[in-house]
This record gives structure tokens, sequence and C-alpha cells, in this order.
């Protein structure tokens, strides 16, 4: 294999030799392109001649006869058939041809016509090359079964196509209009918090404490001030020092890292939306998660070159509490149990190395097993153990819980959100509680922000705030399977 992949660059690259002997500048600057190929198609509409155009893209097929060559353009808008012909393009011109490969990006020129099979086809009379390709794209085959294009991959394996995805998104129509989807996605987030008043600002992804959730960070120095810095975990605590300055109603569309293990549903490297609104509670969160998820699933469900059917949201959705869910899952109070029978009881339900978790750890995994696993309909888990909960408020009513809600579907986590707390004694009190976790073994445990105390003291407004995983919110939406199958370039061992 290895001996024939050489065999086919070395003659690519002979052919641009030949290329750049004749004259020909093989990469060009740029290119007035005109139309597009779906621009072409509607010139042309049901005439069988049409105008002239000016189009630009890759030749994804080729096809010589003699004196004559046929050839499939493609650019972002579809494919559109180019017809070259010797008398028609002059003897040099015509000759360079034989120096094309599939891959080529070129520009033509030419009036529109349709061929006998009624194919709409531009006849070439100016080709430019414009970037030659000395690496053939895996591209696939086509053919007709029953009425209907199948198309067979020539690039099937997912572990090459997530660390090559300029040449998955070359040659995967779907692929293309996935992430086209997710960028539509994503302008219907902000555009939803724009109509409501939200600021979109941006907060350090370098930080000298990590805070806002319970994971381990990536570390890194500065240099010229020989200081320890953190990529951020979470955006949450330097937004919500926002809304102490006055902005009441702030959101964030940034990258989070997480040093942790790589799955179906994690990357280290990940898409958070965060929001913030003052004087609201969780339960204001849920209903702005509702609506904004029904406007996420419009602006997806916009593409039409999208192949997955998008869930419908029918609001309101379900809601379960955490605590009595849980029980009703383990078949005995949870809560009461001591740190070795609940230890005991994790180790049977399959919770690995319990014996290493700390109690609010364990009980996570056990929910995550037990609960989390099973909710396939979008569905909010409210009223949260306190110990799972270091910056909710407590609930009204019951100090042993906090007001929180996650929302799940498909078995995942997508949302988590708070009343936030917004007590700085209190506050403390719960730092310190982490620091004695982390001192205890938990590497997920945080630790006493001083300067987000000093905020707080200056009088934090009551806030609902809520984060949504961007990534997992367009896997349920698109029906992807693989985190690594939403993100352009997801993180991956070395070849």
């Amino acid at each position: 294999m290895s001996e024939e992949l050489n065999f086919v660059l070395q003659a690519r690259r002979e052919k641009l030799e030949a290329l750049e002997a004749a004259g020909v500048q093989p990469y060009a600057y740029s290119f007035d392109r005109q139309h597009t190929a779906a621009d072409a198609q509607k010139l042309l509409g049901n005439a069988d001649e049409g105008p002239a155009v000016t189009l630009a893209g890759r030749i994804v097929a080729w096809r010589s006869h003699g004196k004559t060559t046929f050839a499939h353009l493609a650019d972002p808008t579809g494919k559109i058939q180019l017809y070259f012909k010797k008398d028609q393009l002059g003897d040099a011109s015509y000759a360079l041809l034989a120096h094309y490969d599939l891959g080529d990006i070129i520009g033509v020129h030419g009036p529109l016509f349709r061929t006998r099979t009624g194919e709409a086809t531009v006849r070439v009379d100016r080709v430019e090359l414009l970037a030659k390709s000395l690496r053939p794209l895996p591209f696939g085959k086509e053919e007709e079964v029953n009425g209907q294009v199948v198309r067979h991959s020539g690039f099937a394996d997912p572990e090459q196509r997530y660390r090559q995805r300029y040449a998955d998104l070359a040659v995967h129509p779907e692929v293309r209009a996935l992430f086209i989807a997710r960028s539509r996605m994503t302008s219907a987030i902000r555009s939803f918090f724009d109509a409501r008043d939200f600021l979109e600002v941006e907060t350090p992804i370098l930080q000298p404490l990590y805070g806002g959730a319970a994971a381990r960070p990536f570390t890194t120095v500065h240099n010229a001030l020989s200081l320890p810095l953190y990529l951020r975990i979470a955006d949450e605590l330097y937004l919500k020092r926002l809304v102490v300055g006055g902005l009441e109603r702030v959101y964030e569309i940034g990258h989070d890292f997480r040093n942790e293990g790589i799955d179906r549903t994690h990357n280290p490297e990940f898409t958070m939306l965060e929001f913030y609104q003052a004087y609201a509670d969780y339960t204001g969160m849920m209903d702005v998660v509702e609506q904004l998820l029904e406007k996420t699933a419009d602006a997806v469900r916009s593409v039409p070159e999208l192949t997955a059917e998008v869930p419908q949201f029918k609001r309101p959705f379900k809601r379960i509490e955490w605590v009595p869910s849980l029980n009703a899952a383990a078949g005995v109070d949870v809560m009461s149990q001591g740190d070795a029978t609940l230890r005991a009881l994790a180790e049977r339900i399959g919770v690995e190395k319990p014996e290493t978790l700390s109690r609010p750890k364990l009980l996570d995994e056990m929910f995550q097993t037990l609960v989390e696993s099973k909710l396939h309909q979008p569905t909010f888990v409210i009223d949260y153990p306190v110990e799972l909960s270091p910056l909710a408020k407590l609930k009204r009513g019951n100090p042993k819980l906090a007001e929180r809600f996650e929302l799940f579907a498909n078995g995942k986590e997508m949302a988590n959100a708070f009343s936030e707390l917004n007590d700085p004694l209190d506050q403390r009190r719960r730092f310190e509680a982490q620091v004695k976790l982390r001192a205890a073994g938990d590497e997920e445990a945080s630790s006493v922000d001083e300067d987000y105390l000093r905020a707080m003291e200056y009088g934090m407004p009551p806030m609902g705030g809520c984060g949504i995983g961007v990534d997992r919110l367009f896997m349920y939406l698109s029906g992807a399977t693989n985190i690594r199958d939403v993100i352009l370039f997801p993180t991956m061992r070395p070849e």
C-alpha cells in the first residue's frame, strides 16, 4: 500500500512539473468567481441553452474521451457537469487537461446547455488551474439503487476522518452540512440571548485559580511572571463577578478545558454556553432553557441537507427530584447510609473503585449509573444534595438540598443550573469544605477564591445561572453518537 501511494504521489508531482514547464502557474493568487453551481442550475432552469457562467471549485469526476472530456465540478452549493472540447479550447489548452487530476481546484467559464441525458452542463471555453492537488482525496463512488443515489464512502475509518477533518469535509457533503447546522445553532443561541437583553462577554481562559466546576485542570506557567496558571474549567465565577458590577444579564460561548479522559461524550476541550440573570432563580432558568432548546432545534432543522431527524421539543419538560429518584432506583434511602454501606452499594451497582471516591463523588457516580443513564427524553432533575452543589443556594424549606437542576437527554447531561449562592459567608464555608475534600484526595475539589469572595462581599444580587454543553446539545439535535463527530478538530492521540 505504501509503495502504491508513493507511486501516486510521484505521478502527481510529475504532472505538476509538466504544467510548470508549459508555463502554467499551478497555484493562483485569486479568481473572479461570479456564479456557484446552484446559481448555474437556476440560470439554466428548464431551458436547453443558457447564459455564460464563471465557476470555481474542485474536480470530483473526470472522464476523457479523446477530443472531448466530461468532468464534475463541486463547490459548497453542489455539483455541475463540465464539457471540454478540443475544438473549443484549442490544441494547447486541451493538451494541458491530461495533467489535471481529481481533487484539482479549477476555474472555468462558458455557456450553459443541457445534454441529451438532460444534465445541466457548462461548455467550457476557458479553464484555469487554481490549485494542483498533490495527494488524492478519498472520493467514494455513487450508484443509483431503486431511483435513489447511494454513496459509498472512500473514507470510512472514523479515526482517520477525525484526524484529517479537511479531507472528511472535502469528500462528504453530509459532514459539511452537519457543521453548517452547528454554526446555525450557535447563531441562534446568540440571537436568542441578544433579543432578551443579555450582553455577550469574554472572560479569561488563563486563570490564576480555577473554579466553577468539579474537574481537574490543565496547568501552565507564565514565564515572565513566573506564575502558575490554569486553563479554565468553567466561566462561572468571572461571569458572576460581572453581575456584581452591574451587568445584570450576561452570557458567554467559549471553550473550557478539563484534564479528564476521552470517550464518546467527553473531549478535553469543549464548548460551553453559560448565562446569568440577576433577580432570577433556578425555576426561571428552566423556562429559559426550554425556550432556548426550541429555538436551537429550529435552527438545526433549517439546514435541508442535514440527514438527521431533529427532535421535537415539547414544553414543559418532565421534572423529577434527585433524592427520591435515586432512592427509588437503589431501593434504599441512600442519603441515610454510612460511608462504608454506601461504598458497598456503589460497588454492587458497578461504580468503579468506590473506595477511592469522596462521599459527594460517590453519590454522583451512583446517580449517573442508576438514574441519569435511563433518562432519554429531555428531563429536568431538580433539588440536589447540598454537598454536590457548592455554588447553589439552599433549597427553601429544606437546608439539606440545593436549588439546582440538571437537564438530561439520551442519558447524558446537557445543562446545569442553580439559584446562585450570593451569601459570601456561606460561600466561604462551602469553599473551605471543598478544601477539606481536596486534602482528603479529591483532585476535582476546588480551592478558596479570595477575589471572588471579595466581589460577593460588595453585594451580589440574587440570580439564576446556567451552563449548557454546546457539543452535547448539538449531539442530541443532530443524532450524533460520538462527541468527536460534532467537533471539527477533536483531541486525538498521536499517530
